[in-house]
């Protein structure tokens, strides 16, 4: 026997069983962000690595071990992207995006070759928001009451928020030098991560999930304490209009994000119901990523959101509406299945919004209602040939139990209205 093939170990196939929990999420995604007057932008799935290094960071762990990279037939190394964010900027700054502000937002697959788990997948989706060209904490909190507005809309609950500062370049400079030192100082209690860490980016041992690292963290220097006037500023003020909107959080000082190019706000939308892959939604602010990438220095701040991880809370609290078939036609009769594709067309026309399958293959009258049963439709459009020849069409519905009625052709598609069955 020929083996199988299967796919890629952390590369999943999205069955039809979880496409609609999928077009749910991503329809009130899309309706969101037009109400706040976000536009989309789709970049390539491949780059070249030079984008990733100078954005991400070489010694970052996304950078050294997880990314997909090769030689392409030029010899040019390329590499699938593992997150959205320089994808974005590079196409701003390419296509002259950045003379104005601007409010992106993109979705699609990312890759990173990690050990898979439950809510982390080597090809994995993410709805992403990127905003160019506004440096105040007022757009820090548009997006973010934009999350909040996404987890209303999908009926989602118990999501906490914890957000930080991390101040601007010299402030952290600064506060590097200081934890280096305490961090030292304890080198030998530290995780092996964390050590590595210490001599490429100490900041990232603040996030440690170690328990001894975490008591040594627990009384490190704050970098809180470094900041100066203007970042404090821009944080308060921040806390102040979260506070103002009714959005609860936690300041995490521990909170530092993965990446190196974030300044100032960083916040993680965080849920207790995936284990231990909590994070569904994070982001911050980049000021200095487009100058680092060729463009003029231009403020920015986005997130990224977890596409899987909230399908998943999504199937938990069991709140997108069903996709169920709002009828089958079933057609027995040589004249009736000839006719049949033509009236399926005619309702399609007649109520765009109608879910209708109609039967192929043949069969008996009893077999395909069978199937018309098993489709989960709510109707059965019945068409014989005496229906035909009257001009009529059956209308029997399968999860009310009530008896069949005739509905004359010429105004079925008013009917079906009258009964609900064109979708929303």
């Amino acid at each position: 026997m020929t083996k199988k093939i299967q796919a890629i170990r952390g590369m999943h196939d999205i069955l039809p069983a979880q496409t609609p929990l999928w077009h749910h999420l991503e329809s009130q995604a899309k309706r969101i962000l037009a109400a706040y007057g976000y536009s989309e932008i789709r970049t390539p799935l491949v780059e070249v690595t030079e984008l990733f290094k100078r954005s991400i960071g070489e010694v970052t762990d996304i950078v050294e071990k997880e990314m997909y990279s090769f030689a392409d037939r030029n010899g040019d190394s390329l590499s699938l992207r593992p997150e959205g964010t320089a994808s974005c900027v590079r196409a701003a700054i390419e296509n002259g995006l950045l003379s104005q502000p601007q409010r992106l937002w993109y979705q699609g697959p990312m890759f990173r070759h990690e050990r898979p788990q439950r809510g982390r997948y080597r090809q994995f989706h993410q709805i992403g928001v990127e905003v160019f060209g506004l440096a105040g904490p007022d757009i820090d909190l548009e997006v973010i009451l934009m999350t909040r507005r996404l987890w209303r809309a999908l009926g989602l609950s118990g999501l906490r928020l914890e957000i930080n500062t991390l101040g601007d370049a010299s402030e952290r400079h600064a506060y590097r030098a200081e934890l280096l030192a305490y961090l030292e100082r304890h080198h030998e209690r530290l995780d092996e991560d964390s050590r590595q860490r210490l001599a490429t980016n100490p900041l990232r041992v603040l996030d440690s999930k170690d328990p001894q690292t975490q008591a040594i963290v627990a009384d490190a220097p704050r970098l809180l304490d470094h900041l100066g006037a203007e970042s404090r500023g821009h944080f308060e003020q921040l806390c102040a209009g979260l506070e103002a909107a009714g959005i609860a959080y936690v300041h995490n000082p521990r909170l530092v994000r993965g990446l190196d190019y974030y300044n100032r706000t960083v916040f993680e939308w965080i849920t207790d119901e995936l284990g231990a892959q909590g994070t569904v939604c994070a982001g911050g602010r980049y000021d200095g990523l487009v100058e680092q990438l060729g463009g003029r220095s231009t403020p920015a701040v986005g997130f990224a959101m977890g596409v899987e991880r909230l399908i998943g809370l999504i199937e938990q609290a069991d709140t997108a509406p069903p996709q169920t078939l709002d009828a089958y036609l079933v057609a027995v009769g040589e004249r009736a299945q000839a006719r049949a594709p033509q009236i399926a067309e005619e309702l399609r026309d007649a109520c765009p919004e109608l879910r209708l399958m109609c039967h192929s293959g043949g069969g008996s009258f009893k077999s395909q209602f069978k199937k018309a049963d098993r489709s989960g439709a709510r109707y059965a459009l019945v068409l014989g040939e005496s229906e035909l020849d009257a001009g009529v069409v059956g209308v029997k519905p399968l999860r009310e139990g009530l008896e069949q009625t005739l509905v004359p052709l010429s105004s079925l598609a008013d009917y079906l209205v009258e009964q609900g069955l064109e979708s929303d």
